[in-house]
């Protein structure tokens, strides 16, 4: 069997993660597997590089932040009230969506706080850095005609997602004439 990687493959890849500057960010090795051809679950940018890689090949690839996990977004960083948190806080800690408010399908993390008021980051913690990943294709087999079709039903389906994510974030750009005009000019108390 020939174990070259190429669409329709599983791979199963060893990496290590470095920053810009060579520090490695995670400990130790990782390991992953996917389908090779573009059905989201990796990086473009991997995929290119172990495109043609046979078994036991090591390949480095260094992907820019656009490439990774995007560029960091100041506007993904919000405050809210302390009083909806667990009284026992901790920087790090992460919540879906932020509490006492609607689902926004993000992960927040804390990364401050006070007394009063809570600091929290939707960006994902490698947002805004570039990447290093060194890579060792470690295995490489045929998928069926059905693991092809339930990896496309997974990336139809997360595609569907981010799409509702990407409509849910315009209309919330829009201005909504039935709001309270006491709440569109952002004074709460004036109801």
């Amino acid at each position: 069997m020939d174990s070259q990687v190429c669409s329709n493959r599983w791979v199963r890849v060893r990496y290590r993660l470095f920053d810009a500057q060579g520090e490695a960010i995670e400990t130790g090795e990782r390991e992953w597997t996917y389908l090779h051809g573009g059905y989201g679950s990796v990086f473009p940018g991997i995929e290119r590089v172990l495109e043609g890689a046979q078994a036991g090949e090591s390949r480095s690839v260094r992907l820019e932040p656009i490439d990774a996990f995007g560029e960091y977004d100041a506007s993904l960083v919000q405050l809210a009230p302390r009083r909806r948190f667990p009284p026992a806080l901790e920087r790090g800690m992460s919540f879906e969506g932020v509490p006492g408010e609607a689902d926004d399908g993000r992960i927040h993390i804390v990364t401050d706080f006070t007394d009063d008021t809570v600091v929290l980051d939707a960006n994902h913690p490698l947002a805004g850095m570039a990447l290093r990943f060194d890579l060792q294709v470690l295995d490489v087999r045929e998928a069926t005609p059905e693991e092809i079709d339930d990896e496309l039903r997974r990336a139809d389906a997360e595609s569907d997602d981010e799409a509702d994510d990407e409509a849910d974030d315009e209309a919330d750009d829009e201005p909504d004439d039935r709001a309270d005009p006491a709440q569109r000019d952002g004074d709460d108390d004036a109801r």
